[in-house]
């Protein structure tokens, strides 16, 4: 395997990224009933990519309102929201950090820990970096993420009987994410940067 540099990488910016959340997309899949899947999204979510002079280097932050699930059908998402599953009440936001970078072929595997439910977990990210692109709202980053997760593992569990027995324990997450430059890191002032919680 080659070492990934910036030249392979086509139009690649060492830079500080905000997610866009009109062009960004967070959803998620679970096995319901043993044959379909239930498709759901998060409409409330912010996120900040910083694209290292290294790629390897680069590191990603991001968390999601639990309040803003949408399935499609309100009944089910208050149930999804309540105690007796995501208990959004005492658990508002899932959050998500990179810890490290590697390559797998002409993608990147991002380690990173997700909180959820008063847990973390290392849930690794699939990423395919589409492009780097000047547009009339600005200089931006495409790629896509995927990753798989257990929500036993998290403490979440169906307290009724019936939605257990129907609903699947691995939910796969995709995302479709737009970022627009913030600031390229030659511009950046020396010393940490803090990102609000």
């Amino acid at each position: 395997m080659g070492t990934t540099t910036p030249s392979t990488i086509p139009g690649y910016i060492a830079a500080t990224w905000d997610v866009d959340p009109l062009h960004t997309e967070v959803s998620f899949s679970i096995r319901h009933a043993m044959i379909a899947k239930l498709r759901g999204r998060f409409t409330k979510f912010e996120g900040e990519l910083v694209t290292g002079t290294d790629p390897l280097q680069s590191s990603v932050t991001a968390s999601i309102d639990l309040a803003s699930v949408a399935t499609g059908n309100d009944n089910r998402d208050n149930r999804i929201r309540s105690a007796g599953f995501l208990d959004v009440a005492n658990n508002p936001v899932m959050s998500w950090r990179s810890t490290s970078v590697r390559e797998a072929g002409d993608q990147y595997i991002v380690d990173g820990e997700l909180s959820l439910h008063g847990v973390t977990r290392n849930v690794p990210l699939t990423i395919d970096v589409h492009d780097f692109v000047e547009s009339s709202v600005g200089t931006r980053v495409r790629f896509s993420a995927s990753g798989e997760l257990s929500r036993a593992a998290f403490g979440i569990e169906f307290k009724l009987p019936l939605e257990a027995l129907v609903m699947g324990d691995k939910v796969t997450v995709n995302l479709e994410v737009e970022a627009i430059l913030q600031t390229a890191l030659a511009e950046q002032p020396k010393g940490p940067r803090r990102h609000p919680a």
